[in-house]
């Protein structure tokens, strides 16, 4: 039978691994998750600065050197590879900072995101032959091209992007996959578009010996089937399908539609406008996931009943022993979660790109006051910086948590600055990567999770870990009918 008369339920893979950034969702555990032939997904929210993090404090193992060996161009592995390993990060010492991204940036910052997009993708998709795919925030812009170039030369299979409207990616592929020039637009916070600069990636220098690409399957994060809708008329090439992600799930959540009204702990209030149209959703004809809140068989099942192929899943296994997130911080929260309800809560100030996000409370993180109140402001690494046109028609970057009176002096305003909290930082910290101070202090961590983070619990029956084969089979119970994911 040709495989696309099947039905959608028998050519894709019932569950999707989130995307949790930054490297929470990491290589291992994709592989994990691929390995048992469902959706694993890395997350390339800051992969270059994780990738040369890792070689200061690892150095270079035999996986990796099986992985750098097969990327088609050596003198810039060779490159990347001096940089970070030729004088060894002392224990407890500080890491060497990238310089932060622009659109003046240089060929070797370029070369270091091909670079890192390609090791985390070819680990994840090492000894199986698994599905594996790799999350994107549209918010970030400046490295996303030349991050899928790196992606889809290790044979990535699927793309996910929100946090955003992604209409231009599908193009981007498309594009790539013949190795053509790319041209995006960036996006200034106070200038039309025709006002923007064009960020230009050419692929070539990347293909040595590359004869095709493939193109991998795009699906778009949303929160409505308006958005989905919207997503597949104005995108300038295929949308594959759909995760619609509910306000519970993890991470950054979609804002509401209309005015923004709050409860009593300062939470966003969504209402019937944020509700999907299941069935409108259906009629568009292509898959979709639903994510958020699924954690146990029963959200499988009632997912399918709704026309999904599946369901997105990323709290459970955030918390996993293949979980990129930090060992001993994510002991921490089993501990917690077993002596009782731990509180996630909604800010509509923690991210500086304006969109609520969740925040798990736990000691000694960014969701302390004290902890929050004693860092020092500072922007660093800036993927969230918003590009801004000056007086003079140059172009600027500033962002809501770096030092206030730099952003005011920038042209920002108080108001987003208040309570605003340095993501970059802070969840680098939360995956082991967090960078030393010259106090000798190591950045503080952020903790974000779905609002049913205490449903792990029921995975931790009498013990202390577990791991993500635990919560396939945990939700597998929930399927009608076998499903097997495409190889």
């Amino acid at each position: 039978m040709n495989e696309t008369a099947l039905p959608l339920t028998t050519r894709w893979p019932w569950l999707i691994q989130g995307g949790m950034g930054i490297a929470v969702s990491d290589w291992r555990l994709a592989r994990s998750v691929s390995t048992a032939g469902q959706l694993g997904v890395v997350s390339g929210t800051a992969i270059d600065t994780v990738f040369a993090r890792r070689l200061q404090k690892f150095g270079v193992d035999d996986t990796l050197h099986s992985v750098l060996d097969r990327f088609p161009v050596r003198s810039i592995v060779d490159d990347v590879v001096r940089q970070f390993t030729a004088v060894r990060r002392r224990a407890n010492g500080p890491y060497q900072n990238l310089l932060m991204l622009t659109h003046r940036s240089k060929r070797r910052s370029t070369d270091l995101l091909v670079l890192a997009a390609f090791v985390e993708v070819a680990l994840a998709k090492s000894g199986h032959s698994g599905i594996v795919g790799m999350n994107l925030l549209t918010k970030v812009q400046l490295p996303t091209v030349a991050l899928l170039c790196g992606a889809m030369l290790a044979g990535v299979d699927y793309v996910l992007m929100g946090a955003g409207v992604p209409t231009h990616i599908p193009g981007v592929l498309e594009r790539l996959r013949q190795g053509l020039v790319v041209e995006t637009k960036l996006t200034l916070a106070n200038a039309p578009t025709e006002d923007s600069p064009t960020l230009l990636f050419d692929p070539a220098p990347y293909l040595d010996g590359v004869i095709d690409l493939n193109r991998p399957k795009f699906l778009g994060i949303i929160s409505s089937n308006v958005l989905a809708n919207a997503l597949i008329k104005r995108s300038d090439g295929p949308v594959d399908g759909f995760v619609v992600e509910r306000p519970i799930a993890g991470g950054h959540n979609a804002p509401p539609r209309g005015p923004l009204t709050l409860d009593e702990d300062d939470a966003p209030i969504y209402g019937p406008r944020d509700e999907v149209d299941f069935h409108a959703l259906s009629e568009l004809d292509r898959p979709f996931w639903i994510g958020g809140g699924v954690t146990n068989p029963g959200h499988v099942r009632a997912a399918r009943e709704l026309g999904a192929v599946g369901v997105q899943v990323g709290t459970l296994f955030a918390y996993c022993e293949e979980s990129g997130m930090d060992a001993s911080l994510r002991a921490r929260v089993i501990a917690k979660v077993k002596e009782g309800p731990v509180a996630v809560h909604t800010s509509i100030r923690a991210s500086s790109t304006g969109y609520p996000f969740k925040v798990v409370d736990v000691e000694g993180t960014i969701s302390e006051k004290d902890v929050y109140e004693h860092r020092v402001r500072r922007c660093d690494l800036g993927y969230l910086r918003e590009a801004y046109q000056t007086e003079d028609g140059t172009i600027g970057y500033r962002c809501a948590a770096e030092p206030v009176n730099a952003y005011l002096r920038k042209g920002g305003e108080l108001e987003p600055t208040v309570d605003s909290t340095c993501l970059c930082n802070g969840l680098m910290a939360t995956c082991g990567l967090g960078q030393v101070r010259a106090t000798g202090e190591t950045e503080p961590p952020i903790i974000t999770s779905g609002d049913c983070l205490n449903e792990i619990r029921t995975l931790l029956d009498g013990r202390l870990t577990y791991y993500a084969s635990d919560v396939i089979e945990h939700l597998r119970t929930g399927l009608d009918e076998p499903s097997s994911a495409p190889t």
